[in-house]
């Protein structure tokens, strides 16, 4: 009878541990969609025009009273404040990816060159006048969209000439960010002044353009995106463990790494194309996600999506009132936010560079 018992009691820990640990996880989840949509609501009110919160919301259930108020909120603040949650997830999950599949904390598409060859993209179509039977408002997406999947398609392919190894890839990357500033850099020489404000504009990042059919088309990237990542997160999950125990688990490395960079190349550009460059929610998302609900990728990955919503919602307010009367380009408001942190995550994680 006692051995019976001794055998049952450390089950019945480990059940109750994991209990424990799927409560808090389902919390923090809850704590997140119920910030998220606070924050969504305090974007709609916020702008030029403040408008109280009690008119925001009944215009969004169609009680409002008046049409002006209908109007702002449904043409205009609506398409950008749920263009930042949709962007702010995909760069979030984009990020949880990349640092799972390269084990680097510091990996995210904004470090590895990915958005920077998208920003190149759209500075080709800006300075050059790409000819493309499209209006110049949707040929700059496309070219965004096509060169962040270049840039990732080449950071797997130089990564792939020593078997991918996470370390390949990192320095591919790398190689691929400085080769697209220098040609960025390169085309705002030779570009007219009229140009080389649109680009700079594009390169800090904007919600201004925002609508609802751009923001349909992320939301149904991302609506394909998660299920076909949580379908191999056990994968991911191994895969933090590294490559050699991955594989003794069953898992194809190579295999895996390319879906998951398929996935990061359509979720980078299809942000990055309608907004411009914002950097750092890439970064930041994850690592808040990860010390939240730990690196099962079950619950990382739509934490990643969540917090990075989260965090360009909230930056969509602050770019809307740190200046009165003016909307800071929202890319300059991430960066303020995100470099602090990443010195801190430099800082912290020294001892496993050196």
């Amino acid at each position: 009878m006692s051995a019976s018992v001794q055998l049952t009691a450390p089950g019945g820990e480990i059940a109750a541990l994991y209990a424990r640990i799927a409560s808090k996880r389902r919390a923090v989840l809850l704590f997140g969609l119920v910030a998220l949509t606070l924050s969504l609501v305090l974007d709609v009110a916020t702008g030029p025009a403040f408008l109280p919160i009690g008119a925001v919301a009944k215009s969004v259930f169609g009680l409002a009273e008046d049409r002006t108020v209908d109007a702002i909120v449904w043409s205009i603040r609506l398409p950008i404040a749920g263009t930042a949650l949709a962007v702010g997830a995909a760069l979030g999950l984009s990020g949880g990816i990349m640092q799972t599949i390269l084990n680097n904390p510091l990996a995210s598409s904004y470090t590895l060159g990915i958005s920077a060859g998208a920003g190149f993209g759209a500075a080709l179509v800006i300075v050059l006048g790409v000819t493309l039977p499209l209006p110049e408002a949707w040929a700059i997406p496309l070219m965004a969209f096509l060169f962040a999947s270049l840039s990732c398609a080449a950071v797997y392919g130089i990564g792939s000439l020593r078997d991918s190894s996470p370390e390949m890839l990192v320095l591919g990357g790398i190689a691929l960010l400085f080769l697209f500033q220098a040609l960025l850099a390169m085309l705002q020489f030779v570009a007219s002044p009229e140009a080389l404000q649109q680009i700079v504009f594009w390169l800090f990042g904007s919600l201004q353009k925002a609508s609802w059919g751009k923001l349909s088309i992320i939301l149904a990237v991302l609506a394909a995106a998660l299920p076909l990542l949580l379908f191999d997160a056990w994968r991911l999950t191994a895969l933090k463990l590294g490559d050699e125990r991955a594989r003794g688990l069953g898992v194809d490395v190579a295999r895996l790494r390319m879906r998951a960079f398929a996935i990061v190349s359509a979720l980078t550009g299809v942000a990055v194309a309608f907004v411009g460059t914002i950097g750092f929610v890439g970064l930041v998302a994850p690592h808040i996600a990860r010390m939240l609900v730990g690196e099962d990728q079950r619950c990382l990955l739509p934490a990643s999506a969540l917090y990075g919503a989260l965090l360009l919602s909230l930056a969509s307010i602050a770019s809307k009132t740190v200046l009165p009367g003016a909307v800071v380009p929202i890319g300059i408001v991430t960066s303020l936010i995100g470099v602090p942190f990443f010195v801190w995550l430099v800082v912290s994680c020294r001892r496993a560079f050196w």
